[in-house]
């Protein structure tokens, strides 16, 4: 079986479309109860992005309780999910293109993310990914928070020697690396050139996958 595994923030899904939103829904809501007072840390999370939830929540809140930033959270993620449903985040263009090129190719598609299961499900759902995606994975089904272990999860759950795993973050390219995958670095919102820069490849659209060997 040979695969291609995406990342889903910042490489398939535009999450700074909705990420203003919701962030601004979540601070205007701790405002409001009198715990939190300035500007909302949007770029401060755009540093971050792509790290798993509890690391966002422990740099932006870091005086708060961890009981705290759970409920804060969860509130956040109900808000995301809202926008998603309202329809007002996006796919990156080309996205159902090269799913569907890679399928006709003989590859399996598969998602990595950091993001938690609902949150993953709403975009799945809206826009009806598992047309061409096997499995999506959250950061969340494995016990270390490791995107190179949830890459090897999918790995030894399909049996898979050939792959390659596309993302914005060193964290996806080092969960190529640890798992002797090739990594595609992806170009896009929320990329640092200095992370791309330890990719295999590095492209700025995603129909660029049309013409790679990952083998």
């Amino acid at each position: 079986m040979k695969s291609v595994i995406f990342d889903m923030d910042g490489t398939l899904f535009q999450t700074d479309k909705i990420l203003e939103l919701s962030l601004e829904d979540t601070f205007t809501y701790l405002a409001s109860l009198g715990k939190w007072g300035g500007s909302i840390p949007i770029d401060k999370f755009r540093e971050i992005m792509g790290v798993p939830l509890p690391v966002v929540w422990e740099t932006l809140l870091s005086n708060y309780s961890v009981k705290e930033r759970e409920q804060i959270n969860d509130y956040f993620q109900d808000r995301l999910i809202e926008n998603i449903k309202n329809g007002k985040g996006a796919l990156y263009p080309n996205v159902q293109d090269i799913f569907e090129f890679l399928l006709k190719d003989g590859y399996t598609i598969f998602i990595a993310s950091n993001g938690v299961p609902a949150y993953l499900k709403a975009i799945v759902d809206y826009y009806h990914l598992d047309d061409w995606v096997s499995e999506t994975y959250s950061i969340e089904q494995i016990e270390s928070f490791s995107k190179s272990d949830l890459v090897k999860t999918i790995l030894t759950k399909y049996g898979i020697e050939e792959a390659a795993v596309v993302g914005d973050r060193i964290s996806d390219i080092k969960a190529a690396k640890d798992n002797g995958l090739t990594a595609v670095g992806c170009s896009f919102d929320f990329a640092k050139e200095e992370e791309l820069s330890q990719a295999d490849v590095v492209i700025n659209d995603l129909i660029e996958l049309r013409r790679m060997q990952f083998t």
